[in-house]
C-alpha cells in the first residue's frame, strides 16, 4: 500500500515530519509492527537493533607500572526503549558505524583507568572483577548514547615480553609441576600395585586351578587304577575262596580219614591188645593158683580146679576186651610186637610155673587121688596156651 511502512524485527522505524512524537520527540519511533507514512510530507528512516561487537586492544599501566595489553570483547545494541532509540538515532542515525567505535573508545578509556588501580596478580587472577568494573564504569556513559552492554570479556592479558606474568607463574607452575608429579607417581604406584596385586591373583588362579587339575587327575588316576586292579582283585578273590574251600575239603577228608582209620586200625589193634593182655593176665592168675596149688598137699585137686576155672577166666578176659581202650603208636606193627611180647612172657610164666609144680610134686607127700578116673571123659581138657 502506498505510504505504509514496515520495519524489520531488528530495526526501529522513525518517522519524521509534520506533528512530534511523544514526549517531545523529534520524530515517531515505530518497532515490531507497520505504520501510515504521508509521501512527501514524512520522512522515513530505519535504525538497527541487532546485536554488535566491538574489540578493543589497550595498553595498560597497572599500579605497580607494568605495562599490560589487555584484548576485550564488547557486545552492545541499541536499547529497545523509544527513549534509547532517540538516543541513538540523534547520535549514530546518519553513521550508524560509528556506534562501534564509540563504544571501544569509552570501553578502552575505561579500561586503562581500571587496570592502573590493580596489581597485575589481581588483573591475572579476577579477571571477572576486572569485566564488571570496566562495564560500571562505562555504563552511564552508554545509556546517555542509547546503548546497552550485553556482555565484556577479557581475552588475553600480556605484559609485552617482560616475563613478569610468566615468572609470576613459576612458583605456580613448578607447585602445579611437583604436584602433577606427585600425582603421576601416585598415579604409576597405583598403577604398579594394581599390576602387582593383578598377578597376584593370576598367580593364585593359576595355582588354586593346579591343584583343582591335580586333584581331579588323582581322581581320574585313582579311578583308572582301581579299574584296572578290579580284574585281578576279582580273579585273585575267585581263587581265593576256591583255595579256601579246597582247603575245607581237604581238612574235612583228613578228619574222615582219621575217623578211617580210627575205625579200621586203631579200633582192632586195640582189640587184640586188650585181648592179648587179659590172656596174659589169665595166664599169669593160672600159673599163680597152679604154685599155690603145688604148694599146699592137695596138688592134683588144686589142678583140677586151675583146669575148671580156666573156661571162666578167658571168656572174663575175652568180655573185657570187648570195652578195651589200647593207645597203639605204631600202628599194626606196634599192636603185633606187644601181642608177641605178652605171649612169650606168657609162657615163660607158664612154663617156670610148670618146672615149680614138679618140683614141688617131687619134693611133696602124695595127696590122696581125687574120685573120678582121669581118664574118663568129665575131665576137661586143659586150655591151649
Amino acid at each position: 500500500m502506498l505510504g505504509y511502512r514496515v520495519p524489520a524485527p531488528d530495526e526501529a522505524m522513525l518517522i519524521s515530519g509534520g506533528k512530534s512524537g511523544r514526549d517531545g520527540t523529534p520524530f515517531r519511533v515505530v518497532t515490531g509492527h507497520g505504520a501510515f507514512a504521508m509521501p512527501f510530507s514524512r520522512s522515513v528512516s530505519f535504525l538497527t537493533l541487532a546485536m554488535r561487537e566491538a574489540e578493543v586492544a589497550e595498553q595498560c599501566v597497572t599500579k605497580q607500572g607494568i605495562t599490560l595489553e589487555v584484548r576485550a570483547v564488547i557486545a552492545f545494541k541499541v536499547g529497545n526503549d523509544p527513549e534509547s532509540i532517540v538516543n541513538a538515532a540523534q547520535r549514530f542515525l546518519s553513521d550508524q558505524d560509528q556506534m562501534t567505535v564509540l563504544a571501544g573508545r569509552i570501553f578502552a578509556g575505561h579500561l586503562r583507568s581500571i587496570v592502573g588501580s590493580m596489581t597485575v596478580e589481581e588483573i591475572v587472577t579476577e579477571r571477572q572483577k576486572l569485566a564488571t568494573e570496566v562495564l560500571d564504569g562505562s555504563k552511564a556513559e552508554m545509556v546517555k548514547m542509547g546503548l546497552i552492554v550485553d556482555s565484556l570479556q577479557i581475552q588475553s592479558i600480556d605484559d609485552l615480553g617482560a616475563g613478569y606474568i610468566t615468572a609470576m607463574a613459576s612458583p605456580h607452575n613448578a607447585a602445579i609441576q611437583r604436584q602433577a608429579k606427585i600425582a603421576q607417581a601416585q598415579a604409576n604406584q597405583a598403577a604398579a600395585e594394581a599390576e602387582q596385586e593383578s598377578q597376584r591373583k593370576q598367580a593364585e588362579y593359576e595355582r588354586q586351578t593346579a591343584i583343582v587339575r591335580a586333584q581331579y587327575k588323582a581322581e581320574v588316576d585313582k579311578a583308572q587304577a582301581e579299574a584296572d586292579q578290579a580284574g585281578p582283585l576279582a580273579q585273585a578273590g575267585a581263587q581265593r575262596e576256591v583255595i579256601a574251600a579246597q582247603t575245607e575239603l581237604a581238612e574235612r577228608q583228613a578228619e574222615l580219614r582219621q575217623q578211617q582209620l580210627v575205625s579200621e586200625v586203631v579200633k582192632p589193634a586195640e582189640a587184640d591188645a586188650e585181648k592179648v593182655r587179659v590172656i596174659a593176665k589169665a595166664d599169669a592168675e593160672r600159673m599163680k593158683i597152679q604154685a599155690e596149688a603145688a604148694a599146699s598137699y592137695n596138688r592134683v585137686a588144686l589142678d583140677r580146679m586151675l583146669i575148671d576155672q580156666l573156661p571162666q577166666i578167658v571168656r572174663e578176659a575175652a568180655a573185657g576186651l570187648a570195652n578195651a581202650n589200647i593207645n597203639v603208636l605204631n600202628g599194626a606193627d606196634g599192636l603185633g610186637e606187644i601181642a608177641a611180647g605178652l605171649v612169650g612172657q606168657g609162657l615163660t610164666i607158664f612154663d617156670s610155673v610148670k618146672q615149680n609144680m614138679s618140683d614141688s610134686r617131687e619134693s611133696a607127700p602124695q595127696l590122696a587121688e581125687p574120685p573120678g578116673d582121669p581118664d574118663d571123659g568129665n575131665t576137661q581138657p586143659q586150655a591151649a596156651v
